[in-house]
C-alpha cells in the first residue's frame, strides 16, 4: 500500500508467510472465519471474543470492526500488528504483535489462530517463530510474553518447545465460565540461543519509521 507503508510489514518463512492485514485479505479471510473455522475445543479465547458469536454475518462483522479500530491506533503507550498467514497462497488464520509502553518496557504480547484445515501441521510453531523474529530481531524486544488457557495444549506446548518459561496464573472467561490460564515469557537471551537463519523481514525499515519504539 503506497500511502501507508506499514501495511507493507511482512514475514517469510520456508513454510508460510505472514502478511499485514490488508482489507483485500481481510475479504479473504472473511470466509474462514464465517465458516465457523475459527472454533476449537476446548475453547481457546477468553472474553469477548467475536468467533464466539453464533450468527455467521454478525461474526465477521464484529471480528472486521475490532481490527480496524486497533490496527488504526499507533501510540507511545499501544500498537497492535495484524498479519494474515497465506499458506499457497490462501488466507489459513491469523497473527497479532501487541506492544503496552514499548518504548520504556520493550514486551511485547503474541496471539493467533489458524483455520481448522490446516492444523496439525507444525504451523502453529512456524507462525510463532515467524512473529518473534520480527519483535526480537526487527524491533529489538526485551520480552515476549503468551498466555494460553491450561486446557489449551497445543498453544501451551508451543511456548514450552521454544523456550518459554511458566510465569504464573491468572483468571479469564470464556463464553462466560471462569478458566484458568497459563502465562509464559521468553526473554531475548533465550531467544538468541535458539533464533533461527531462514526468516526474512519485508519491509521493515519503512514500518519502523512509522512506529513509536524509542
Amino acid at each position: 500500500m503506497r500511502n501507508y507503508r506499514l501495511l507493507d510489514l511482512g514475514l517469510d518463512t520456508p513454510k508460510l508467510q505472514l502478511r499485514s492485514a490488508t482489507d483485500n485479505l481481510l475479504d479473504e479471510l472473511a470466509d474462514v472465519v464465517r465458516a465457523g473455522k475459527t472454533h476449537a475445543r476446548p475453547a481457546p479465547y477468553d472474553d469477548p471474543m467475536s468467533f464466539y458469536e453464533t450468527d455467521p454475518d454478525v461474526r465477521v462483522t464484529r471480528w472486521l470492526r475490532n481490527i480496524w479500530q486497533r490496527r488504526a491506533q499507533v501510540d507511545d503507550d499501544f500498537w497492535r500488528l495484524y498479519f494474515i498467514v497465506v499458506l499457497d497462497g490462501q488466507p489459513v488464520g491469523e497473527q497479532t504483535l501487541t506492544a503496552l509502553h514499548f518504548k520504556s518496557i520493550g514486551t511485547v504480547t503474541t496471539f493467533s489462530w489458524l483455520s481448522t484445515d490446516v492444523r496439525g501441521q507444525g504451523l502453529g510453531r512456524e507462525m510463532r517463530e515467524a512473529i518473534l523474529h520480527l519483535a526480537f530481531e526487527g524491533l529489538d524486544a526485551r520480552e515476549a510474553a503468551s498466555d494460553a488457557f491450561l486446557d489449551n495444549d497445543a498453544s501451551n506446548a508451543v511456548s514450552r518447545s521454544l523456550g518459554y518459561e511458566p510465569n504464573g496464573t491468572d483468571w479469564a472467561t470464556r463464553q462466560g465460565e471462569p478458566a484458568q490460564l497459563q502465562r509464559w515469557r521468553l526473554t531475548r537471551e533465550v531467544w538468541q540461543g535458539r533464533r533461527r537463519d531462514d526468516i526474512s523481514i519485508v519491509g521493515l525499515e519503512a514500518a519502523k519509521s512509522l512506529l513509536p519504539l524509542s
